[in-house]
């Protein structure tokens, strides 16, 4: 009897572990079709940022596509603009490669771990990841602006890059704010709180349209045009254009608001795991986690589901009108 006892106390717990770890994911009732692959890619995505992708075979991906020059191994990419590649280096240096492929790297020898970086004319700026503040001058490598801030607990690995827009830097920090810094007289002239949250509070997501900026957390979309308007989502992911926000949340839903963050509509899918969001034309793209395109309208009142080939641990990077995973890509134009 005892035995017996003992048999059943451990096929209760098997059962009970093999129900909590059972992960429910998301089943459309009706699949349209097969969204074809467009095109493939040299290598599969090891690493992946807002501006720009890492190929295994060292190859850089941006959003018009993939570029025939390589990142050293071992390098991690932080950033690119029209000029300028900014990667870590294993010794946690500044390395920025130019743009057009040739020698002439410029290596800032910081040996503290970078987060975020941005680069305008001479201007280089630094969101180092105890989310000190710095901008540097390109030429020279001379420190022209610090700011401490508080050091994060944990952070989203989405860090946004600092962003320009004029004479102003716009400092993402990693505990929620933006800072606003005048890069000619190198002083702070501002703060702005997106999210107070206290772990993983950074700063995902930053865009200005027509004067009205947007920013995001994970926990936080943030509005600031004439006036300041915040609302609480668990943000997934986020698009904006002139004519509206979308963003997926942790829930599976698909919300849109107004630019100024007034609620429109919202479409649930029971347990979506969202990777991307993209708006093109009069849709909404959103791709799940287990290989399906949603294509929506844009007020969310219809859509489609379509079959995507792709593997649910696929790291996912967004073009022009791309999604790229793995080693190829589905257009959305």
């Amino acid at each position: 009897m005892k035995l017996l006892k003992i048999a059943v106390s451990i096929g209760a717990a098997a059962l009970m572990f093999s129900g909590c770890s059972h992960k429910e994911v998301y089943k459309p009732e009706n699949v349209k079709g097969e969204w074809r692959t467009a095109g493939h890619l040299s290598s599969s995505i090891v690493q992946s940022s807002q501006s720009a992708a890492l190929l295994d075979n060292g190859h850089l991906l941006t959003k018009d596509g993939e570029k025939n020059m390589k990142i050293p191994d071992n390098y991690r990419l932080l950033n690119v603009s029209d000029t300028w590649i900014m990667t870590e280096s294993p010794e946690k240096n500044l390395v920025l490669f130019p743009e057009d492929g040739t020698d002439a790297k410029v290596t800032f020898e910081f040996k503290r771990t970078v987060a975020a970086a941005s680069i305008q004319d001479d201007t280089v700026a630094v969101l180092f990841a105890n989310n000190e503040m710095a901008l540097y001058s390109l030429e020279s490598k001379k420190l022209l602006f610090k700011e401490s801030a508080n050091a994060p607990i944990a952070v989203d690995s989405r860090i946004a890059n600092p962003y320009f827009l004029k004479e102003l830097v716009l400092f993402l920090t990693l505990d929620g704010k933006i800072v606003i810094v005048n890069s000619e007289t190198k002083q702070m002239l501002r703060s702005v709180v997106v999210s107070s949250d206290e772990y993983f509070n950074n700063i995902t997501y930053m865009n200005v349209i027509d004067n009205n900026l947007v920013a995001s957390t994970g926990s936080g979309v943030l509005a600031l045009a004439q006036k300041e308007a915040r609302e609480k989502y668990e943000i997934r992911n986020i698009a904006y254009t002139a004519d509206g926000i979308w963003l997926t949340t942790k829930q599976g839903e698909i919300i849109a608001l107004s630019p100024t963050l007034q609620y429109k509509a919202k479409k649930k899918f029971p347990f979506a795991h969202f990777v991307g969001i993209s708006v093109q034309n009069d849709r909404v793209y959103a791709l799940e986690q287990e290989g399906y395109m949603i294509a929506l309208t844009k007020d969310l009142l219809a859509h489609d589901v379509y079959d995507v080939d792709m593997d649910s641990d696929n790291k996912i990077f967004l073009g022009d009108g791309r999604f790229y995973f793995d080693d190829r890509y589905i257009n959305i134009k």
